[in-house]
């Protein structure tokens, strides 16, 4: 089997717990730096999955020609121009999502992905979730009829995450709850739906909790614990309504809400059925059977969405071909969340 030589830039959370892990145990791919501004958790990464190379600095790595693969888990402000030196330097790459702060600053990725004909693939995982590869040929098999509305919730009770560092610093971060978490639903979304166009977004985002940073009140806090000296500019709540040219789209997402439910789903509604998903979970799907109502709960076995993930990047990069998290596919997603923060800032809908 032909292996791909890899590097992981940045040893935080998504990086240890997914990447690492799924390299590590692929025989695809061969493990030869770690790299992490601390230099104590890249060595301790090392050490873990037997790297030979421990770096502080990306650019290190980059004259490196047997490095072929590069995962990018670093914070959002510097997704785009580690992925556009690691593309000029020839290398192929992933990088987590979201895939930067602005849309254009991914259609830049992009170009430098088209320019040294390489692989750009973006970490939204979901595309190789296997209940939500279901849904997808479900609605491609025209299960649920004509799909006019799409309904989505990603609320959380007091989840405000490293209060006053990154996570809650827009010009770091680019966003608050949408561009963390609703990244994965609207693309997950997309993915399943293709919409041809986006014809108008309308929305609104609020910062209401936390304006106060010492009066916020939380049990937990991860990516913590908070500075108070930091900055909090970012929403922690979104509210928006996404038109397109098959079905409209509405969303609610709070990383922290007065309501302790929290509450991860999405409801695909069609005029033969509909189904109604728990987010990283299992779904059912309503419908009627005989002249009664009828429903069924997914029998979908799991599978390891971020191995798969991972995999599919590395015969990506051995095959020099374009996959379903290529960054052409995910453009959609990060021009509209560009729009709902716009529409949010303006007060009024906009027009794609």
């Amino acid at each position: 089997m032909e292996q791909v030589t890899v590097a992981v830039i940045g040893c935080g959370s998504i990086a240890r717990n997914a990447h690492l892990p799924s390299y590590a145990k692929n025989p695809r791919a061969k493990i030869k730096y770690v790299v992490d501004i601390k230099p104590e958790a890249a060595k301790e990464m090392a050490e873990q999955y037997n790297v030979p190379n421990v770096l502080t600095d990306y650019r290190d790595l980059l004259d490196d020609d047997e490095v072929e693969a590069i995962s990018i888990c670093t914070p959002n402000y510097t997704h785009a121009p580690i992925a556009i030196d690691c593309l000029n330097a020839g290398k192929n790459v992933l990088c987590e999502k979201p895939a930067a702060i602005n849309a254009e600053l991914v259609e830049e990725m992009k170009k430098a992905a088209d320019r040294n004909n390489k692989v750009l693939n973006i970490g939204v995982v979901n595309r190789f979730d296997s209940v939500v590869n279901k849904i997808k040929d479900m609605i491609d098999a025209g299960e649920l009829g004509n799909l006019y509305h799409i309904y989505c919730s990603f609320r959380s009770h007091r989840s405000i995450p490293g209060l006053g560092e990154w996570f809650t610093t827009k010009s770091m971060s680019g966003g608050g709850v949408l561009i963390d978490w609703g990244v994965h639903f609207l693309d997950l979304i997309f993915y399943c739906i293709s919409p041809e166009k986006i014809l108008t977004v309308s929305s609104n985002a609020y910062s209401e909790l936390a304006k106060n940073m010492r009066e916020y009140v939380y049990e937990s806090m991860w990516a913590g614990p908070p500075n108070y000296n930091g900055v909090y500019d970012v929403e922690e709540f979104v509210t928006g309504l996404i038109r397109t040219s098959g079905p409209t789209i509405s969303l609610n997402g709070a990383w922290a809400q007065n309501i302790n439910d929290p509450a991860m789903f999405i409801e695909f509604m069609g005029d033969k059925g509909g189904i109604k998903l728990q987010y990283g979970g299992d779904f059912t799907f309503y419908t009627t059977k005989d002249g009664k109502l009828y429903q069924e709960d997914s029998s979908v076995a799991h599978n390891d969405k971020f191995y798969d993930e991972l995999d599919s990047f590395l015969k990506s990069s051995i095959e020099n071909r374009k996959n379903r998290a290529n960054v052409d596919n995910i453009l959609i997603t990060a021009q509209v969340m560009d729009a709902i923060y716009k529409s949010a800032q303006l007060g009024r809908e906009v027009v794609l």
